[in-house]
C-alpha cells in the first residue's frame, strides 16, 4: 500500500498510513493532521432550489378565499386547553404527519399556543416522528411529543415505539380518534377510529389512556409524563376524542391543571449496597459491565469515580455514554477478562445472560458461559422492574447471586462511599497494581486497533476503518456528538475519544431497521441549541426505509452530518444466506439474491439533493474522501444538513 500524505484534489489533507500507524492523533490532544482553519474554510453552496409556478388567476384567487362559515363561533376549544396543560410539561416539540383526527388540537397549538412550547416539527411519515423523539429524548434528557392519526397513523408510529420501549426511551404518543360512532362521518372515519386505539400498542407502551373530559385529560397528561420519565423510562400514549379538542369549553374556570412532580429514582437498598461493596473490595479481579446505566450527564463521572476507586475493569455495551472511550480501565474491546473475574457487577444491563456466554449459531445453536462458576454475579438497576409479557426483549434468564433493584446512576454515589470506607493501605497498593496492567493492557488494545484499521487503507470501496478515521480526523477539535452507526459498526468506539455524555446516546433498543436517520435528526434537533456538530454513519438499508427524513430536516434547518455506509446491500442478511447455503452445501453464488441493493444502484447524494439537503456522492475513491468530508463539514457548520454518499466495504 503506498503512503499518501495529501488528496490528489487538495482541500483537507487524507491520513497517511504510515502516519496513522504511528499513533498520530486518534485519540487525545495529537492531532491526525491539522485541520484546515474555521475562518478559511467556507461552505459549499447549495444548489438552488426550483421556484415554484406562479398559480393562475383562478387557483391563486380560491387560495385566498376563507373556508365557508362554520355555523357555531367560539372563542375557545378543548384543544386550547389542551395546550395549556403542554405548555406545563416542558414539551418543546410536537412531532406529526397531520391528520384531520387531531386537527382541533393542531389549530390550537399555531394559532392559540403560537407555535412555540411546543412547536410542530413537520414529518412526513410517522415512524420519523417517534424516532426523533427517542434520539432527542437520548440527548436532551426528556422528551417530545409526536401524535399521529387514529390507527392507520398509530400503525406506521408502531415500530418506532417498539424500538424505543426497548430502549427504554420516553416518548410522548398521542393518537387522535373519535369514540362516538354516531359523531363519526361517513367513509374514512369509520376505518381509521377504534374503540380501545392503544391496544394495538399496549405490549410496548408503559402506560395510555383515552380521557373523556378536558379534566381527565390534565391529569392523565401530567401523569403519562411522569409516568414516561420515571425509570424505567418508557413510551406512553394518549388516545385523543376529536370532539374533545373541538368543541367549546363549557366552563374553564372549573378546569385544573394538575402540577407535575417528578419522581425520586428508586435507589438501591442501603444493606445490600453494603453487601456489594464489601464484594468489590475483597475481589481480585472484579469487572464491571454497563449498558442503560447513563441516563443524565451525571452518570458518566460517578460510574468513573467507582471504577477509578476500586481500579477495575470496565466493559461497556455502548447502549448509552457510561464511560470514557480511552480511560485506561476500559476494557470494553478485552471481553476475554471476564474468564478471570471474580465478582461480575452488572449496571442496567439489558441482556445480562448474552454478554456472559459464548453463542455459537453453526449447524446447532449451542453456547457456553463466559465466567467461571465460582464468580459472583450481581445486578444492579431497573430493568427488571417493569416488563411485558408478549415481547421477549428481556433475553434470557440469568443467575445472578445479588439482584439489587434501584436505579444505577442514582445508587453509585452510595455504592462508591461504601466502597471508600472499606479501603486501606494494603488494599489501595493492590487496587493501584491492578489498574498499571489494565492501562497497560487498553494501551496494547489501542495501538492493535490503529494497525487493524490500516489493513484495505487504499482499497476501493472505501474501508470503514478508513472513513471513521478520516471523519474524526476533521471533527476532534470540534464540540462533536456521534448520534448513530449502521449496524455493528465498531470502529468509532475502537479509534476515537468519547469523553463528554453527549458523544453518544446508544442505538436502536428493538433492532427496528429505520431507526438511524431520524433517531439521528431528532438527537441533532437536542444539539442544535447546544452548537454541537453532529454526525452519524447510518446504513444504506436503513436510509432506504425513511428517506424523507431529510425533508423535514431542511423544512427545519436541522444542521447534521449523515454518512451513508453504502455498501449495496442488507449484508448481515447477505452472510447469514451465504451460511445457510454453506451448511448444506449448495454454494454461494446465489447469495446476492434478496439481499443486495443494486440493479439499479442508488444514488443517495441525488435523493437528498431532491428533498433540498446538501449531497455529494457516490464516493468509491478513498482519495476524495477527505476533501468531501471537509465541504460537508462546512456545510453542517453553516447551519444547514449534509448528506456523504460512501460506497464502502461490505462490514
Amino acid at each position: 500500500m503506498s503512503k499518501r500524505s495529501s488528496s490528489a484534489r487538495g482541500g483537507a489533507p487524507e491520513i497517511g498510513r504510515r502516519n496513522f500507524l504511528k499513533g498520530a492523533g486518534i485519540a487525545g490532544a495529537a492531532a491526525l493532521a491539522t485541520p484546515a482553519s474555521a475562518n478559511t474554510t467556507l461552505a459549499p453552496s447549495p444548489e438552488p432550489r426550483p421556484k415554484a409556478e406562479v398559480p393562475g388567476p383562478k387557483l391563486a384567487a380560491a387560495d385566498a378565499m376563507p373556508p365557508p362559515a362554520d355555523p357555531v363561533y367560539q372563542t375557545t376549544s378543548g384543544g386550547d386547553f389542551m395546550v395549556d396543560v403542554l405548555k406545563t410539561l416542558d414539551i418543546d416539540y410536537l412531532a406529526m404527519n397531520c391528520a384531520s383526527s387531531f386537527r382541533g388540537l393542531h389549530e390550537a397549538i399555531v394559532n392559540y399556543g403560537g407555535n412555540t412550547k411546543p412547536e410542530i416539527l413537520t414529518c412526513p411519515h410517522e415512524e420519523i416522528a417517534v424516532h426523533m423523539g427517542q434520539g432527542y429524548a437520548k440527548i436532551e434528557g426528556k422528551p417530545l411529543a409526536m401524535i399521529c392519526h387514529g390507527v392507520v397513523g398509530l400503525q406506521h408510529a408502531s415500530m418506532a415505539m417498539y424500538n424505543a420501549w426497548c430502549d427504554r426511551v420516553p416518548v410522548i404518543v398521542m393518537g387522535g380518534n373519535i369514540i362516538e360512532a354516531n359523531k363519526r362521518a361517513p367513509g374514512a372515519e369509520w376505518p381509521h377510529s377504534a374503540i380501545d386505539p392503544a391496544a394495538l400498542t399496549r405490549d410496548f407502551v408503559k402506560w395510555d389512556d383515552q380521557p373523556t373530559s378536558l379534566q381527565h385529560f390534565a391529569e392523565s397528561a401530567v401523569r403519562a409524563y411522569k409516568i414516561s420519565v420515571t425509570p424505567p423510562m418508557a413510551p406512553v400514549m394518549l388516545s385523543l376524542d376529536a370532539e374533545l379538542q373541538e368543541n367549546p369549553i363549557e366552563n374553564r374556570d372549573a378546569l385544573r391543571i394538575p402540577k407535575l412532580t417528578r419522581a425520586t429514582p428508586p435507589q438501591g437498598d442501603s444493606a445490600a449496597l453494603a453487601q456489594l461493596a464489601k464484594m468489590l473490595v475483597e475481589a481480585e479481579n472484579p469487572v464491571i459491565l454497563c449498558d442503560r446505566m447513563a441516563r443524565t450527564p451525571a452518570g458518566m463521572p460517578r460510574l468513573v469515580e467507582l471504577a477509578e476507586t476500586l481500579q477495575c475493569a470496565v466493559i461497556d455495551n455502548f447502549g448509552r455514554m457510561n464511560f470514557p472511550s480511552r480511560h485506561p480501565l476500559n476494557q470494553s474491546f478485552r471481553r476475554s477478562i471476564i474468564a478471570s473475574a471474580d465478582v461480575i457487577l452488572a449496571l442496567e444491563l439489558n441482556e445480562l445472560w448474552g454478554t456472559l456466554a459464548e453463542f455459537h449459531d453453526r449447524i446447532m445453536r449451542t453456547s457456553e458461559p463466559r465466567y467461571k462458576n465460582t464468580a459472583k454475579i450481581v445486578t444492579l438497576g431497573t430493568r427488571g422492574l417493569y416488563m411485558k409479557a408478549n415481547y421477549q426483549d428481556l433475553g434470557r434468564y440469568q443467575e445472578v447471586d445479588l439482584d439489587i433493584a434501584g436505579d444505577a446512576e442514582a445508587s453509585l454515589p452510595a455504592l462508591t462511599e461504601q466502597v471508600k470506607r472499606l479501603l486501606d493501605e494494603g488494599r489501595k497498593s493492590a487496587f493501584e497494581a491492578r489498574g498499571k496492567k489494565l492501562a497497560a493492557a487498553k494501551n496494547a488494545t489501542i495501538e492493535q486497533a490503529r494497525s487493524d484499521a490500516t489493513i484495505g487503507w487504499d482499497s476501493s470501496p472505501i474501508t470503514s476503518a478508513r472513513l471513521c478515521a478520516e471523519l474524526y480526523n476533521q471533527i476532534k477539535d470540534e464540540d462533536w456528538s456521534l448520534v448513530g452507526t449502521s449496524i455493528r459498526l465498531a470502529w468509532p468506539h475502537r479509534l476515537w475519544n468519547f469523553d463528554k455524555p453527549y458523544q453518544w446516546n446508544g442505538g436502536s433498543g428493538g433492532g427496528g431497521v429505520g431507526y438511524t436517520l431520524p433517531a439521528s435528526l431528532g438527537a441533532a434537533l437536542a444539539n442544535k441549541r447546544h452548537g454541537r456538530l453532529t454526525v452519524a454513519i447510518g446504513g444504506d438499508g436503513d436510509f432506504m426505509f425513511v428517506p424523507a427524513t431529510l425533508w423535514t430536516a431542511a423544512h427545519h434547518k436541522i444542521p447534521m452530518l449523515y454518512i451513508v455506509h453504502n455498501n449495496r446491500a442488507y449484508h448481515q442478511e447477505y452472510m447469514y444466506l451465504q451460511a445457510m447455503a454453506a451448511r448444506h452445501g449448495r454454494g454461494i453464488t446465489s447469495a446476492d439474491i434478496g439481499t443486495t441493493i443494486k440493479d439499479p444502484f442508488v444514488d443517495y447524494a441525488t435523493i437528498a439533493k431532491g428533498f433540498g439537503v446538501y449531497g455529494e456522492g457516490p464516493i468509491s475513491n478513498p482519495n476524495d474522501l477527505a476533501p468531501a468530508l471537509k465541504r460537508a463539514i462546512a456545510m453542517v457548520k453553516s447551519g444547514q444538513p449534509a448528506v456523504l454518499d460512501v460506497v464502502m466495504d461490505q462490514r
